[in-house]
């Protein structure tokens, strides 16, 4: 199975020290090197060493162009844009973004997108993780990551930890 990610997975589940899970369960992931990039100009030193790990593979897309133009037609920014085009390169299974925006270009081209909140809630499923509750609240107090309070509450419900 073939995963490529944008930055902002790796970067929060690196944040809360929960980055071993994509290679539980994706063995391997591939980030396009734009995205490696941003990575390692990051200000923290545990974001710039994700591209150290054996198991993250950095790929150059064989044509930028479409990555170009999804920035400039679509406004994305590179990580999401290059991360896309890669998926489509790459005919990955699955597509690791969060933000709104590429998650809804990466939908309109049929690809199979599935962000943090769903690593979450397969890793439950597989019982890597105790619960989802606990990690959501730390992407929230240590990553910054925003989560409407009815999503909160569908992982909740999907991952068996109604309130």
């Amino acid at each position: 199975m073939i995963v490529v990610s944008d930055t902002s997975p790796l970067c929060n589940l690196v944040l809360i020290d929960h980055l071993w899970l994509l290679r539980e369960i994706y063995g391997v992931v591939v980030i396009p090197d734009v995205v490696a990039d941003e990575l390692a100009a990051a200000s923290n030193v545990k974001i710039q060493n994700i591209c150290t790990l054996e198991w993250i593979e950095t790929r150059s897309l064989t044509n930028p162009d479409f990555a170009q133009n999804l920035q400039i037609e679509r406004g994305l920014d590179p990580g999401e844009a290059w991360a896309i085009a890669l998926t489509i390169e790459l005919i990955a299974d699955d597509l690791l973004i969060d933000e709104r925006l590429g998650r809804r270009e990466a939908l309109k081209l049929g690809l199979s997108v599935i962000g943090i909140l769903g690593i979450l809630t397969i890793a439950k499923q597989r019982g890597l993780i105790p619960r989802v509750q606990t990690l959501m609240d730390d992407l929230i107090k240590q990553a910054g990551f925003r989560i409407s309070p009815q999503l909160y509450d569908r992982v909740l419900d999907l991952s068996n930890e109604s309130v």
